[in-house]
């Protein structure tokens, strides 16, 4: 069981906490019903994105085996069998499905399938596509915050997708920079029987520091001021969702400190989950956002 939860990557389902965007930001957290849907989507959510990142381990083992740090991932070590990843995958795609269908609605279920079908398409053919593999991360971060807009029954605003789109644009282009800077690194002796060494990401071919670096740019000011935006008027708070502001800010600012000063090369969820600064901007932001919403009201 623990080679097949590693391989899970169940660290990575801190970016699924976007589906309780919706609930917060309609002033719908103090309904008991409307939490537990949003808890079920989150679930499925968790389950769906494991089956995908077993369904990608599978699809890159022979490449996994021969990369000096990929290795060591459950499946092209050994340690958990293809054929368990495979039944493992295919069991949490469809357990993803059921649990909204029987405790949710059957729209959220549609979102959580095509979340799913994009997934593999991503894996199969759209993460070798320079551009179009950061968009599809971003359009999976979407998918989310759509999915949870839809369980708790609020619409989800126009802000609140451009701002979630642009953000998850933010952290695709670091996230190639974060690779691109390892692939300049010196690399890793190979082993033996391994004559060449698989690049991190074959699409990294296409991209250029001086070029990540301007799409960089371009989506961390189009990413805040669409939030300072949405924060001068927002639907239920007015101007006085500008008391988030801050928080926003220090947050993107500590997130690009880490990236260029700090050559931090940690994981996306990493950085989320254990940087104390992002962390910290993460937890006034949400207090500040809920006295704003319903102690402010």
């Amino acid at each position: 069981m623990r080679p097949l939860i590693t391989a899970m990557r169940p660290q990575e389902w801190v970016k699924n906490v976007l589906v309780f965007a919706a609930i917060v930001f309609s002033r719908r957290f103090d309904e008991s019903g409307a939490i537990a849907d949003v808890i079920v989507t989150f679930l499925a959510f968790c389950a769906v994105s494991s089956a995908g990142y077993l369904f990608n381990d599978l699809r890159d083992v022979d490449h996994d085996r021969r990369h000096p740090d990929k290795r060591t991932r459950p499946i092209a070590s050994g340690a958990l069998s293809e054929r368990t990843a495979g039944m493992a995958s295919i069991l949490l795609a469809l357990l993803a499905v059921a649990l909204p269908i029987a405790l949710v609605s059957v729209d959220v279920a549609a979102i959580v399938g095509l979340y799913a079908a994009s997934t593999v398409l991503y894996s199969v053919v759209l993460k070798r596509l320079v551009i179009i593999d950061v968009m599809t991360i971003a359009a999976l971060f979407i998918m989310r915050v759509v999915a949870g807009s839809v369980a708790v029954g609020a619409g989800a605003s126009e802000f609140l997708l451009v701002c979630t789109a642009m953000l998850a644009l933010f952290l695709g282009f670091t996230k190639r920079r974060q690779e691109a800077i390892l692939e300049e690194l010196p690399p890793a002796k190979a082993q033996p029987g391994n004559a060449a060494l698989p690049t991190t990401r074959p699409v990294l071919e296409h991209y250029s520091l001086p070029f990540l670096d301007q799409m960089i740019a371009m989506v961390t000011a189009t990413a805040l001021i669409s939030y300072i935006l949405y924060a001068v008027d927002s639907p239920f708070a007015g101007s006085k969702m500008l008391a988030t502001a801050p928080s926003v800010l220090y947050g993107v600012f500590r997130y690009l400190y880490l990236i260029y000063d700090r050559r931090d090369t940690r994981s996306t969820a990493a950085i989320i989950a254990k940087d104390p600064g992002v962390i910290f901007a993460g937890v006034t932001y949400v207090a500040s956002a809920l006295i704003v919403l319903y102690a402010l009201d």
